[in-house]
Formats: C-alpha cells, structure tokens, sequence
C-alpha cells in the first residue's frame, strides 16, 4: 500500500510540474504565415527573457491595439519571432530606431503586412512573456506533427 501511495504522490507531482513548465496554445490570424497558420497547435515552454534567443518564435502578450476587438474581448495571447533582446536596437514601423530595455523583447511576425508587433508597440515587457515555441503539435489541417 504504501508504495501504491508513493507512485501516485509522484504521478500527481509531475503532472503538476509538467503543467506549470508546459502549455498547449492554438495559433489564431494571420500573422505568422507561411511558418505557422491560423489553428496550429503548439507546445509552448515556459521561460523568462534572458531563456531567449534571436529569431525563437514566442507567445506572449502584446499591448492592446488602439483599434481593440470591443469592449469584453479579452486580449490574446500573440505568437510571434523574437527580432531583438535586451542591448539590440530595433525599427518601429515609423523607421526610428529604438534601444530594447533590460527585461524586454522585440518581436515581429513573419507576415509583417498583417503583424501587429513590436514595429508598433515597441518592446515588450518580459512579464508579458509565456514561452518559448517547443513545436507544433497539431498543424490547422488536422494533421499531426512527426515526433523528433
């Protein structure tokens, strides 16, 4: 009986820290074509800024836009590529050249006539941060990703 209770404790522990470390997103527009498309699944890895390299794609959230969905539309989380990191400068979509800050990224999307990223926001806060892309699970037209 009790190891039955110790390789349950141990089960439900990693479960929980699997859950904590790893999350499922489901990429929504645009704004990531031809890498990513509208209802690929992704794993996302939990991770802070300085986990971060150059051209990683990333989930995080984006300040709102200035034209926002409506009122109770609650913000999204945005998959995107990492284009700067802290000590890099960057072009806004007005061509000014803007330091990233300590903590923040920049970011783009590959389809850079339909992303709303960094371009126009700036960088973005660390704390805005979900993860970094591990893979795609499942990709929009059902089929499921080969394993590694």
């Amino acid at each position: 009986m009790p190891v039955t209770l110790a390789l349950i404790s141990t089960a439900l522990l990693a479960i929980w820290w699997l859950r904590r470390r790893l999350v499922v997103v489901t990429v929504t527009g645009p704004s990531m074509l031809p890498t990513l498309r509208h209802g690929d699944s992704l794993l996302v890895r939990r991770t802070r800024v300085d986990g971060l390299r150059h051209g990683a794609v990333v989930v995080l959230e984006l300040p709102r836009q200035v034209a926002a969905p409506g009122p109770g539309v609650p913000d999204r989380w945005s998959v995107k590529r990492v284009v700067g990191l802290p000590g890099d400068v960057t072009a806004g979509i007005d061509g000014a050249e803007r330091p990233v800050p300590a903590g923040c990224v920049a970011v783009a999307g590959d389809n850079a006539a339909m992303s709303y990223d960094s371009r126009h926001v700036g960088p973005v806060a660390g704390d805005r941060l979900l993860g970094v892309v591990v893979r795609r699970l499942r990709s929009a037209d059902g089929e499921v990703a080969p394993a590694r």
